[in-house]
Formats: C-alpha cells, structure tokens, sequence
C-alpha cells in the first residue's frame, strides 16, 4: 500500500474506493491485525510492530471493530453476543463466564446498549432469529460494550437497502459524536461519505487518490474511483 494518513482523536474518516482498493487492509492495520512489511503503523505515538503481545492486545481492547460479515456467534442470545465484546479486557476465562452467567450489572449494561442502537427489546433472542440489520446493530452494541477509543467499520452497510444503510450509519456516526470516539468507516456509498462525513479518503489500487472534506472534492471525484480503468489496445494483426 502506498497510504501515509494522519488520523486525530475523535475525526470521523470515510474510506471510499473500489472491491480491492485496500480499505479492510487498511482497516486491519490501523487495529493491530494485520501488520506493515514497510512503514509504520503507529497508536498514540507507539509502533504497533514493536509492541509486546499483551501491549498488542491492550490496544486492541480499545479498538472497536464492526465487521463487514459482522461475525456474531448464531445460537447465541443477543445478549451474550453483546458481552462477548468484553474479551478483550477481561480475557477469555473471564468473559466465557460472563456470556454463560453474566452478572445483573453486565447485563444492565448490554440492555442499555441494545437499547441505544434501537433493539432493547431483542435482548434474550437468539441473533440467528434477527434481521440483518438486527444483527448489525447486535454488532454495534458489541463493539461498544468494550468502551473503545477509536470504531471502525468495514463495509457495515453493504448487505442492507439505502434506507437502512442511511440510519445504521448515521448511528454510527452520532454514536461516535456522543462518545467522543475517533470513527473510520469504509464504504461504497459516495452521497452518504459526502453528506455524513467531514473528511474522506479515496483509496484506488493501495494508494491514496484524495484526502480532502467532501466540499472541497471536484464534481465526479467520488465516483470517478469507481470507473474500470481500460486496458491497453490490442496489438493490430
């Protein structure tokens, strides 16, 4: 990748760029998952490769991550789901414990996250019994409950229809404005990294194509990453 970004505390970033333009890449590196093979990658001024496994897994527990394919444990309760977002700083034991006989307060906690992303009500169903945005917003509360600095989402809208992509990102986006969380989200929707988004980056084949707020970008810039560049003429015979 040819990317040298500059995120501060508390800015809400979208990824703009075609399938393969390195945006969940991107993503990963920012939360520790992936790592550089050139450059740096750095936290609150600490190189990520340079960190010991357990300083690796602090940061981690402060990074929120809503996945493209949300990876919510099926046969699982809400609930459960919603906790399971305290391994990171509990550990596996502790939180394996939690998601079994969670104590009343954690609970509390879940319903009250449940709650804010508009799906208190579905606190005891079993996620598998959830409509995809149902489940996205499971996801949502999950990566909230482990009271992270920075949220990042790949692609959180991708499987659901405009309507509901508008409200699970203006969520996100209000979500990060309550809280004071630093929000990367990559998408494909240009009108919606145009109209929520105070600075987007476009991102085309590993390198950054722009890095600008959305009314200062040339009419088509957008979408203009999306066009499928042509390939060289055939060779007359």
């Amino acid at each position: 990748m040819g990317v040298d970004l500059r995120i501060e505390h508390g800015e809400r970033v979208a990824l703009i760029g075609p399938s393969g333009a390195g945006k969940t890449t991107l993503l990963r590196l920012l939360n520790g998952t992936v790592r550089p093979t050139a450059g740096r990658v750095t936290a609150d001024g600490d190189d990520l490769a340079g960190l010991a496994p357990a300083e690796l897994r602090r940061l981690r527990s402060r990074t929120g991550m809503v996945h493209q394919h949300l990876s919510l444990v099926p046969n699982l309760r809400a609930s459960q789901n919603v906790i399971a977002g305290g391994l990171g700083r509990q550990g596996l034991w502790a939180s394996l414990r939690s998601m079994v006989r969670p104590p009343t307060s954690e609970m509390l906690r879940a319903h009250g996250l449940l709650e804010r992303v508009g799906i208190g009500e579905k606190l005891h169903h079993r996620t598998d019994t959830l409509s995809g945005g149902q489940q996205q917003r499971v996801a949502i509360a999950r990566a909230l409950y482990q009271s992270p600095d920075t949220l990042l989402a790949d692609e959180p809208v991708s499987s659901v229809d405009p309507a509901r992509a508008r409200d699970v990102v203006e969520l996100l986006t209000a979500l990060a404005a309550e809280r004071d969380l630093t929000l990367v989200m990559s998408l494909h929707n240009t009108a919606l990294a145009r109209e929520l988004f105070p600075r987007v980056v476009g991102l085309r084949e590993g390198r950054i194509a722009f890095d600008a707020p959305p009314d200062r970008l040339p009419e088509g810039r957008l979408e203009g990453l999306f066009e499928i560049s042509a390939g060289p003429s055939p060779t007359p015979s």
